[in-house]
């Protein structure tokens, strides 16, 4: 990871982005996040295939959650000293061959040890590539550089997901998986041709992962990240039985559709805005969210009402990743590194967490608990941000040149 948020003195501010190798980061982006949850969509196949059950087979998406939450900080520490582009097609290349062992292997213990490897590549990547985007950017475009580089995460979720389920149930679930070894196997050409190289942080410059959260404002951007994502995927992960309420149980691939659309015009506002805006756009993100899961506490409703929800879900959430990542880099200063790897195991153990926790309401309480669940979890997120604003979230970014 970077040694700081900002680029060296030594090079010289440029006027635009380099939009080829952004491009490149937001396909590695695109690939951690697909092959995340490209099991969600095939499970019916590939556990068929593999005569083990669905919910035996689901844990493919846990134990991929689980390799990045354990890795993502000891490995992000041991590789600091590596530099940036290396260390960047060595994670991709973890996804590679674990994405080929997948398709190929007749072995349920050995695709899970693979799913288990991408995590650890994928724990990695999302430790870097925040503050790649950062450092290949002047200053005054570094927000946006970040939006672009996330902008993988919706795409995955709107497109890559309906696309790989289409794909395996046409030509069979180890297509799909193939089809992401091949993806991987161009973006390891494309970093190689088009991405720069950066140094990774001398050793006499390594800040301890616990220094971090002692610096100002890391620590509120960590509990946002927790609890946010939390009640996101307390949503997002049952999104089917919660239209199941509304009638809509068999629109699930359109809502996402709408969703992931909605998420895509939120990264491009928050690209757009967020070297002046950033903890606005926070606030403004997380009520969005609220507003929308208060929209599906309601014991009935129609499908407009359902849509409209959603893609306020999908406007206030759309932006969060580069938010976030934005908030750490910033907060942790020489120390970013080190916040930018909790921030990916805490966003994992929330993603996990939230399967649980919506697990537990859903068999307790029914589907409508859901978005209740969520609306509390959201409650001291807004607190938090508002009350952060000297540190974490500031009402303005201190690169901003504006």
């Amino acid at each position: 990871m970077s040694i700081s948020t900002h680029p060296p003195a030594s090079v010289p501010v440029r006027q635009g982005l380099p939009m080829a190798a952004l491009l490149a980061l937001a396909t590695a982006v695109f690939v951690t996040s697909l092959t995340e949850t490209l099991p969600a969509g095939l499970l019916p196949a590939m556990s068929a295939d593999l005569r083990v059950g669905e919910s035996a087979m689901g844990q493919s998406v846990t134990i991929y959650a689980i390799g990045t939450a354990l890795t993502a900080i000891p490995l992000s520490a041991a590789t600091a000293g590596w530099r940036r582009k290396r260390l960047l097609l060595t994670a991709m290349a973890g996804f590679a061959v674990a994405n080929t062992v997948t398709a190929v292997s007749a072995s349920y213990p050995l695709i899970m040890g693979a799913r288990f490897v991408a995590g650890v590549a994928a724990g990695l990547a999302w430790a870097l590539l925040a503050g790649y985007a950062r450092r290949l950017a002047p200053e005054h475009l570094q927000g946006r550089a970040i939006a672009i580089a996330m902008a993988g995460i919706p795409v995955a979720l709107s497109l890559g997901v309906p696309a790989g389920t289409f794909a395996g149930q046409a030509l069979g679930w180890r297509s799909a998986f193939l089809s992401m070894t091949a993806i991987t196997v161009v973006l390891l050409v494309w970093i190689v041709v088009a991405v720069p190289d950066h140094p990774g942080q001398r050793g006499g410059g390594r800040a301890p992962m616990l220094h971090a959260l002692r610096v100002p404002g890391v620590t509120p951007v960590l509990f946002v990240t927790l609890v946010y994502v939390l009640a996101h995927t307390v949503l997002y992960a049952y999104i089917a039985t919660i239209l199941g309420r509304f009638g809509l149980g068999r629109s699930t691939d359109l809502v996402l559709l709408v969703f992931g659309a909605a998420s895509l015009v939120s990264i491009w506002i928050v690209g757009a805005r967020i070297n002046r805006r950033l903890r606005i756009l926070t606030i403004a993100g997380v009520a969005l969210v609220a507003v929308a899961a208060a929209a599906l506490t309601l014991p009935a409703g129609t499908p407009a009402l359902v849509y409209g929800a959603v893609t306020l879900w999908g406007l206030g959430w759309g932006g969060a990743p580069t938010l976030l990542q934005t908030a750490a880099g910033e907060a942790g200063g020489e120390a970013a590194d080190a916040a930018q790897a909790m921030l990916v195991t805490l966003w994992n153990v929330a993603m996990a967490g939230g399967g649980i926790l919506g697990g537990v309401l859903l068999d307790r309480l029914g589907p409508a608990s859901l978005p209740w669940g969520a609306l509390v979890l959201l409650a001291p997120v807004i607190v938090v941000v508002i009350a952060a604003r000297r540190h974490g979230f500031p009402a303005r970014r201190a690169d901003s040149t504006a």
